[in-house]
């Protein structure tokens, strides 16, 4: 597919149905579409209401009247994703993660926003590259909140170890079940299917022979996430990274925790976002995803 190519097949395989999307013939209905446009249209599949106070969300850098030529899809605003993305002729950065919080006091062209807080923002500008994103606006969707049960092989219940106020289909951390095929599944066979579905082995915590059937799934940062899932009855979590401390809180009430990573854990929103801007009416073909899964590596996966 157009979309995906050579660089999406690490999120393809992770996302699995997310990413096995059909083109349609929406997406030749609006060939003028502009940059304002297209983050009207994905503030209605992901709405600003349903972020955080603290977050940012939507159009962070560019210029709404421009048309969109070509959009690519990242987890993180890197300066090196902004230089990939002006590179393949894409003029809209759609990413996961905003490319600030605070606003920059300070822009530079320097290669990291660790080396100056504006340096995105710098090149972005002198890229004319658009950066928008939708963090956690996405992060408490309904599409997001199928993903790692999905992919899992879990049966999400619909309930939230934290609910969003607003909506009751909306929260963080989903309860689920394991399926009736499952029922003496243990921790170790349920590690062992998250690392073959990842293709990354995680951390885990807990005994390998105990019992996994009530389990909570959360991207990113688990954050509160996991002792109200204590409370709901859960016995295994699932995350993106936790705290040591609350590892170790947790594990010693009985709940057993896989750490995939952070960056991981959230890569197959890509999926979700590459088909949001499909039904905004961006072309299969003017949509790529950039890679971004080999962030880390495992020593014993090198040979010397």
């Amino acid at each position: 597919m157009a979309l995906f190519g050579k660089k999406q097949e690490v999120e393809e395989e992770a996302a699995g149905p997310l990413s096995k999307r059909q083109t349609s013939e929406l997406a030749k209905t609006h060939p003028s579409l502009t940059i304002g446009a297209l983050e009207e249209k994905l503030l209605k599949t992901f709405p600003a209401a349903w972020a955080e106070d603290w977050d940012r969300t939507g159009l962070l850098v560019g210029e709404r009247g421009l048309p969109v030529e070509k959009v690519a899809i990242a987890l993180d605003p890197t300066v090196g994703a902004i230089r990939e993305s002006a590179a393949m002729g894409a003029n809209v950065l759609l990413t996961h993660h905003p490319a600030y919080l605070t606003a920059p006091d300070a822009f530079a062209p320097e290669a990291s926003v660790a080396q100056c807080p504006g340096a995105g923002v710098w090149e972005a500008i002198r890229s004319r590259v658009a950066l928008m994103d939708f963090h956690t606006a996405l992060d408490v969707s309904p599409q997001a909140s199928r993903m790692l049960p999905n992919m899992l092989n879990l049966a999400f219940t619909g309930k939230f170890a934290e609910p969003s106020p607003e909506g009751k289909k909306l929260g963080y951390g989903q309860i689920c079940e394991v399926h009736p095929e499952d029922k003496d599944m243990d921790l170790a066979h349920f590690a062992a299917r998250v690392t073959a579905v990842f293709k990354r082995q995680p951390r885990v915590w807990g005994a390998p022979d105990a019992k996994v059937t009530r389990v909570v799934t959360a991207t990113g940062s688990l954050g509160p996430v996991g002792r109200k899932a204590l409370e709901l009855g859960c016995d295994c979590v699932v995350c993106g990274e936790i705290r040591y401390h609350e590892a170790l809180d947790l594990s010693q009430a009985g709940m057993s925790i896989i750490e995939l990573g952070h960056d991981t854990s959230e890569l197959p929103l890509t999926a979700i976002l590459a088909e949001a801007c499909l039904k905004a009416g961006v072309p299969d073909d003017r949509i790529v995803v950039l890679n971004q899964s080999d962030n880390w590596w495992l020593p014993e996966t090198i040979r010397l």
